[in-house]
């Protein structure tokens, strides 16, 4: 018989919630890389909103519905309740699959988190003003985003939830939950009640990211992950209990019930969570695909050009061979029919195909427009891929982390070009210095899809300035983005 002994917490929960209460960040790097990711991250969303399918996502769940001192949501006219601004600010940057990734065991994107920290932060500083007191400055905001990465990213280094069928989301929500529960103020009691209830929860099972059910819900999960956060501390902040045993208790506990009765393990201990992952994490700067692909599309933009100066095409091709990594080809690695903008962005063979035939790869090359050019699963169907065991290990040692492919390319004539290989994508660490210049370019061009010329300046002003941007009250800098 089980015994009804209350358990102490689980050493996990106690370590997120120490973590986000007792420590301090003192990393310049990760402070700076921080502003990056913001900019990256809502520049990302500003581009979303030119999208039919996620701007009908956004809004109030009652149209008409107005919040005195609510979160207002960036690139638009909404201001919201903190929960339903935290599923709008998070579903548009995610919705085109371009803001940052961590990969590991686990695979996800820690600037998911933004939706729950910038919408709470924001309403927590409109009311704050109101009353009379201060708000929270942008540097919150940056250290929130920190210790969510840190949270979400130490937790995937070795564990895997993809391979349970369990949705990445759940790290959103964890670490969304932790975040905005300190924020809020809450006890250290409450904090670990919120990040239990997190815990308990549902969690989104992976099926839509996957054929034959891949779907658009993988473009909202994460926002549905951060605001439901969001709600979840709201919930704690009452006074609401907490289930301490949530992860180990026997037959009902997480990981009895959902991890295959396997406790998480840990590459990084706690008493070592800092701002790694925030320092180290990957930008998605060059092209909008899933990031195990990231480096064959590289690869595949040079090898275009090079066809295109001997006078040949992609029609010229007889087969393409991609050597990569375990992670590319469970998830990836495609045939067959693509329905949706969804599936595509999720198939390595299309986001090869599409820059072999023009030269490019965009968020508009995963519509059905493009999609219907015969040429592309023509090409689709003469790529195959096969893992390089050095690439899969390469990709998991911490201190390289790479996300390597490899293409050779048959031509029709028998002749074999050179293999192109790309190790580290422009977004890695390794290539901060060539590739933050193209994420700032990104950035501009972004804010040029929504806003006018004086609108725009005034955000890089700030956004490109370290000290103005941390010093800077968070309901004034959203309000630069107010269409």
């Amino acid at each position: 018989m089980e015994s009804a002994t209350r358990p102490d917490w689980d050493q996990v929960l106690v370590d997120i919630a120490d973590y986000v209460l007792n420590t301090e960040v003192r990393s310049e790097l990760a402070y700076e890389t921080a502003r990056n990711c913001l900019i990256d991250t809502l520049g990302c969303g500003l581009e979303a909103l030119e999208y039919p399918a996620c701007a009908k996502l956004l809004g109030p769940i009652v149209q008409g519905t107005m919040v005195p001192n609510g979160a207002k949501v960036p690139g638009t006219q909404f201001q919201l309740d903190p929960v339903q601004a935290a599923f709008n600010i998070g579903t548009m940057i995610r919705w085109l699959d371009f803001n940052d990734t961590w990969l590991a065991a686990e695979w996800g994107h820690p600037s998911d988190n933004l939706g729950g920290i910038l919408a709470v932060a924001d309403w927590l500083s409109r009311n704050a003003v109101a009353m009379g007191k201060k708000p929270l400055t942008m540097r919150d905001v940056l250290t929130g985003m920190i210790k969510a990465h840190e949270i979400q990213g130490c937790i995937a280094l070795e564990n895997s939830f993809n391979k349970v069928g369990l949705d990445h989301v759940v790290l959103v929500k964890v670490a969304s939950t932790a975040v905005v529960a300190q924020m809020l103020g809450l006890s250290r009691e409450e904090i670990l009640n919120a990040i239990s209830l997190a815990w308990v929860d549902g969690q989104s099972l992976r099926t839509y990211r996957h054929a034959p059910n891949t779907g658009s819900r993988k473009s909202w999960a994460a926002g549905d992950a951060t605001s439901r956060a969001v709600r979840l501390a709201l919930i704690a902040k009452t006074g609401e209990m907490g289930y301490p045993s949530v992860l180990s208790a026997r037959t009902w506990g997480f990981y009895d019930v959902l991890f295959k009765g396997h406790p998480f393990r840990f590459q990084r201990p706690s008493a070592q969570w800092g701002s790694y992952v925030m320092e180290n994490v990957l930008f998605k700067i060059s092209y909008p695909a899933e990031f195990h692909a990231q480096t064959a599309v590289e690869a595949a933009m040079t090898i275009h050009a090079a066809l295109k100066k001997d006078g040949k095409s992609a029609d010229d091709i007889r087969k393409i061979t991609i050597r990569t990594h375990e992670a590319c080809i469970r998830i990836i690695d495609k045939k067959g029919p693509l329905d949706n903008p969804a599936d595509r962005d999720h198939c390595i063979q299309y986001m090869v195909a599409v820059p072999l035939l023009y030269g490019h790869l965009t968020a508009a090359d995963y519509e059905d427009e493009v999609a219907a050019d015969p040429r592309i699963d023509a090409l689709r169907e003469k790529i195959v891929c096969v893992e390089d065991p050095a690439f899969t290990a390469d990709y998991h040692d911490p201190h390289k982390r790479s996300i390597a492919n490899a293409l050779t390319v048959e031509l029709n004539s028998g002749e074999v070009l050179p293999e192109v290989v790309v190790e580290y994508p422009i977004g890695h660490a390794r290539r901060r210095a060539e590739g933050i210049p193209l994420l700032e370019a990104k950035f501009r061009t972004n804010l040029a899809r929504r806003f006018p010329p004086r609108q725009q300046q005034m955000i890089l002003d700030i956004s490109l300035d370290q000290a103005k941007l941390e010093a800077m009250p968070v309901h004034e800098y959203v309000d630069l983005y107010v269409i």
